[in-house]
């Protein structure tokens, strides 16, 4: 499909119906979840959204709401906009050389981007874990999840131990290390490496869990417990997942977003978009049609 018909399908805003075309690919069964509530707490919100890298522009007028304590999952093809527009949600898309940014983003109503507002306070709130596992590699198990708290100035040992303990409990990893604090975060495997990355975002004031593709680099067995991490998780936490994997994002969330060339193609129920999504462009890139 070339960009030309996409522009013109989106700007139609064609309707389509649930039944998969001739030749096309079977949709991503979706499982049983919760509906998401209605009235529910808006906790962020994309306004009027776009972003640059030097000339080039990445995201378009993007508006959304994101739900509190409910699971957002962003799909879309590479070069989309789906990371960038995340990294905006907690001010790291300006850590980007010559990159800019246009629009709001708020977070319990306030500007993440006003004067009174700084990239620190907003990163503790919204944290963010990334494709590849990052723990410090230089660092123990223990000082990887405590890195964020010394940081903020605590250094009372007693705090420290809870907290770690706490968060490595949240992040379903305690079991598994509590024996071996001392060792390097690094020697872990890939799986436990991104479950230490969560319980490092978990231990400062965190409220809202960013995730880019936190699945893309594990094992199968890995990616189940990840998934099954991001349901407990979401009783606490409001989490916006980006993932290329449709059935990943039918099985965790409770919204999807699909974008395309920067714009933001259609937002819904995921069970709605994935049995009878609104725009022709959903439908196709859905059934396998593009991307």
């Amino acid at each position: 499909m070339t960009e030309d018909l996409m522009e013109k399908d989106l700007k139609e805003g064609m309707k389509v119906g649930s039944e998969t075309a001739k030749g096309g690919t079977k949709k991503p069964e979706v499982a049983r979840q919760e509906t998401p509530a209605v009235g529910r707490k808006v906790k962020m919100r994309a306004s009027q959204v776009c972003a640059w890298f030097g000339e080039k522009q990445a995201l378009f007028s993007v508006d959304m709401e994101i739900n509190e304590k409910e699971v957002t999952a962003i799909i879309g093809p590479s070069g989309c906009g789906k990371s960038t527009l995340i990294r905006c949600f907690n001010r790291m898309h300006e850590t980007v050389p010559k990159s800019r940014f246009a629009g709001d983003i708020l977070l319990d109503g306030a500007s993440v981007y006003g004067p009174k507002s700084d990239a620190v306070t907003v990163r503790r709130r919204v944290g963010m874990v990334f494709q590849k596992p990052t723990p410090f590699p230089t660092l123990s198990i223990y000082d990887n999840v405590a890195a964020g708290l010394r940081l903020n100035g605590i250094r009372d040992r007693k705090v420290l131990d809870e907290v770690v303990e706490r968060s490595l409990k949240k992040a379903a990893l305690w079991e598994e290390v509590k024996d071996s604090l001392p060792k390097p975060g690094a020697a872990l495997s890939g799986g436990q490496q991104q479950r230490l990355c969560i319980a490092r975002a978990l231990a400062v004031d965190l409220e809202v869990l960013l995730m880019d593709e936190p699945c893309s680099a594990l094992d199968p067995i890995s990616t189940s417990k990840i998934e099954e991490l991001i349901h407990e998780l979401r009783q606490n936490y409001t989490i916006i997942i980006v993932t290329h994997n449709m059935q990943q994002a039918a099985r965790v969330s409770q919204r999807t977003a699909f974008m395309l060339n920067g714009k933001l193609i259609e937002y819904d129920a995921t069970d709605k978009m994935f049995t009878n999504p609104n725009n022709k462009l959903t439908e196709d890139y859905i059934t396998g049609r593009f991307g």
